[in-house]
Order: structure tokens, then sequence, then C-alpha cells
């Protein structure tokens, strides 16, 4: 019989979390924890990382806001970008859902759900999962869609570098496919037939990643019954990438600095100097200048990490691909349901998108049209459906001028109404916030009733 599937469920109502944990239990392994640091630590902790998660929007200490779930949805997807995240919250405005949608959740299901309704859209799920979207080991770049201009230069920086001996750097947004740009310098290089090992910085804690790295002798640690290898050695003369460098902790930074300056490293609990032949590809969403300056990063190492750097380019920068990447990800999913066509309107909307979850998002979009519209002509409007076409804060990221304001009142979709909607929510947000959650205390910092202050939580929570 066949090891069932990891499920990481993610909600602070224990009825609930004990109800679906029971009614899911034939069909997953289901962990559950209550907020976004208990998932964290479940995540250090598992052997196996899970390959769907449920998460609540409304999570401690903010339960009257979505924000804590879509900040949970994005560290998911930095502890594994594999990971099929579906949101199960009963704050499923209109906007909240296509909000999770653009930062990589794939699908949003409003509470109360039904058991049976939701292992189905559980099910679809890992149908879709047993599809990847590129070869495990490709053999060369084709997995790199795109005749832009982003695109060629992108590709030609790659010819660039492949064969250089020194690290390469790869910055840019989430979704907009770094690891398959590092799986690239490594195809491209003359070291394409020695191993290329992925490590994830993100998903172990400081102890744990440097025994990955390093490898430990045995006894080294709790738990370490065996001597085992790291990947520096592991990867021998192949390629090491650092997915989400970022989170290194500072304790491991100079230690990999050693490794990168002489190739030198230790394994835990072992004196004798070993020496490393890999050649590191890092990997980060983060700006490593700013967290330089903030004191997250070492000066040091980011100049010798970033002496190639790689910029990944979004897709709003890569418009003459949008159409090429629908095409590309319909015919991958076409087993599965995506082979609906776009009406003339709905192919501009599509065109003048600017996708701000990148790939991911667009490729999320065409899985849940598929589903949606299965052999049929996605119109305008249930294209629009799908998309988060302008949010607030970037519509109105400047209402500070006079001219700010001029241009939205003559743009022809200004609402006052959701103006002020907007600020009375982030107003009782950071309320919340600064309170802890305390409805008392966020009433007095507003200097609005309690029961007033209860009202507009509740109010806003059906209406954004």
């Amino acid at each position: 019989m066949a090891e069932l599937p990891v499920l990481l469920l993610i909600d602070d109502d224990t009825l609930i979390c004990e109800t679906l944990a029971f009614g899911l239990r034939d069909s997953f392994i289901v962990h559950t924890a209550a907020t976004r640091d208990e998932a964290k630590r479940l995540l250090y902790d598992m052997i196996e990382l899970p390959k769907i998660a449920l998460v609540d929007l409304g999570l401690p200490p903010k339960p009257h806001s979505p924000e804590e779930g879509f900040t949970l949805v994005k560290e998911l997807l930095e502890f594994s970008t594999a990971m099929r995240i579906l949101v199960l919250s009963g704050q499923d405005s209109q906007k909240n859902v296509k909000h999770a949608y653009t930062l990589g959740a794939v699908d949003f299901i409003a509470k109360p759900c039904e058991t049976p309704a939701l292992k189905q859209r559980l099910q679809q799920q890992l149908d879709i999962i047993q599809r990847k979207d590129f070869p495990a080991k490709p053999k060369n770049c084709d997995f790199l869609i795109g005749q832009s201009v982003a695109m060629e230069s992108l590709r030609l920086q790659i010819k660039q570098f492949a064969d250089s001996p020194f690290s390469v750097l790869v910055q840019g947004e989430s979704g907009t496919g770094k690891e398959l740009v590092a799986q690239c310098l490594h195809i491209q290089s003359q070291r394409s037939h020695h191993p290329c090992l992925t490590v994830n910085c993100a998903a172990f804690t400081s102890e744990l990643l440097e025994a990955q790295l390093f490898g430990h002798t045995k006894g080294a640690f709790t738990g370490a019954v065996v001597a085992k290898s790291g990947f520096f050695e592991e990867a021998g003369k192949g390629s090491l990438i650092l997915d989400e460098i970022g989170e290194m902790p500072m304790a491991l930074q100079s230690k990999l600095l050693r490794v990168l300056e002489n190739g030198e490293y230790y394994r835990i609990g072992e004196t004798k100097v070993r020496k490393s032949n890999a050649r590191i590809i890092a990997e980060t969403n983060r700006d490593l200048r700013q967290e330089v300056e903030k004191g997250n990063f070492r000066k040091d190492l980011y100049h010798r990490l970033s002496v190639l750097t790689i910029k990944m380019p979004n897709v709003s920068e890569r418009d003459a691909d949008k159409l090429l990447l629908l095409e590309h990800f319909q015919n991958f999913y076409a087993d599965i349901g995506a082979s609906f066509q776009l009406d003339a309107e709905a192919k501009k909307v599509w065109e003048h998108y600017d996708f701000p979850g990148n790939v991911r998002e667009l490729r999320n979009i065409i899985i849940r049209l598929g589903a949606k519209y299965p052999k049929q002509e996605v119109t305008k409007t249930q294209l629009e459906n799908e998309l988060e076409i302008e949010t607030f804060d970037k519509k109105n990221h400047s209402l500070d001028s006079d001219e700010a304001i001029a241009q939205q009142l003559n743009s022809g979709d200004f609402s006052l109404d959701d103006v002020l909607l907007e600020w009375e929510r982030r107003y009782i947000n950071v309320a919340l916030e600064i309170s802890h959650g305390n409805l008392s205390q966020a009433a007095r910092f507003l200097g609005i009733n309690r029961t007033t202050l209860y009202s507009k939580t509740q109010r806003l929570n059906k209406e954004l």
C-alpha cells in the first residue's frame, strides 16, 4: 500500500483542526498548527515536507485580518515552491480570494466546507502534483519559455556565466523561476555530468542546516547515530544550489564565506579540514543589499556571492512571452483539462495584465480556468474574475498630491466608498496588531467603543 501524502493544516480553531484531521485521515497524514510560528517550527522538524497545505487567513495574533494568513502563504512557498497551498477561510471576499491567488495559493475554499467536497478539491491538487512542470533532471534548457528581449538577455547571461568558476547569485521576485535558471547554469556548464544538488536555507533550523551542508560525525549531536556527509561533499565537482540564501542564519554565513574563499570546511564534531570543489549558485527573492544594511546579512559574503549576478525578469517585463507561456502550460496540462480558449477581449486582458505573482500565478490561473471552463471559450469577465487587476496599494500609493487624486478621479473607476473603506481597514488592522488582538485596547487606540469596533471588523471581513 502506497504511503499517504502529507498535509499541513493551519487553523487556530481546535474543533476545525480535529474535525478535518479525522475526516481526512484515510487520505492524508495530517499535521496541524494554530499559528504561523507553530507551522514553521513543525516544518523544521518534518523529515518530509507536506505536498499540500490548508491555510486559514485569520490567524493569531491578528485573527480579524487576513494579513497573517497571506504572510504564511508566502513563507510556505519559500519552504517549498512545489507545495500546493489551498486557503480555507471565512474571510472569503473577492479581494482576499484574488490576493491569495496572486501570492501563489492554488485554490480558495470558503468556510464552512463539507469534508467530501474538501476531499474532492484536495484530490484535484494531488492529480496536478503527479504532473511535474519540467523534467526532474532536464537535459537542456528548453524549459526557459519566451522570446522577449528580457528572456534573450537572460539566456545570454546563462551562457556567459555557465562555465565560470565563480559563484552566481540569482535574484528575483517569487514565482519568476530562479530555480530553473540555477539548473540551466549547471546543465550548460562542464560540470553537467557531476551532481547538481539543492538545499533550501529556509527549510531547516540553523543546527540542521549546518549538518545538511557540512555533514557530521557520529555522536556530534543528539540523533547523530552515524557519520554523514553533507551537501558540499556529495556535490563533488558539480553544483550546489543554495535556495533562499537570504534566510541563512548569521552563524552559518561566516562558514559559508570560508568555503567560498578557499573551499575549506569541517564536518560537525570533526577537526579534519575538508575541501569542497562544488560551484555555488545562490538564489534569493530578497534584496541582499538591504539585508546587509539591516545587519541581517554579512557584507563580505554578499560581495563574494554577487561576483556574477543574474536578475530574473518579472512577467510584467515579458509582454511578448505571455501568450507563449499560456500555450506552453495549456499543452502541458492538456490531459487534466486546460484546453480552454480566450476570446478576443480576454486575450487583450491577458496580454496587459501584470501577473504580480509572476509565472507561478500565470500557471495557477491556467489550471483554474481549465478546471472551470474545460473546452470552452473564456470571456473577459470570466478571466478578470481570476485576476487581481488593481489593488488599493498600487492604485493609491501617492495620495499625498492633488495631481495623484485628480488622476484617480479622472480614471473613471474611482469610488470614494472603497477608499474610505480601505483606510478604515488599515487603521483597524494596525490597532489590532499593536494591541495584540485585544479589542478593548484597540478600540481605545481608535477612539471608538468596543462594540463599534467589533461591528466594523465583522462588516470589513464580509466586504473586503
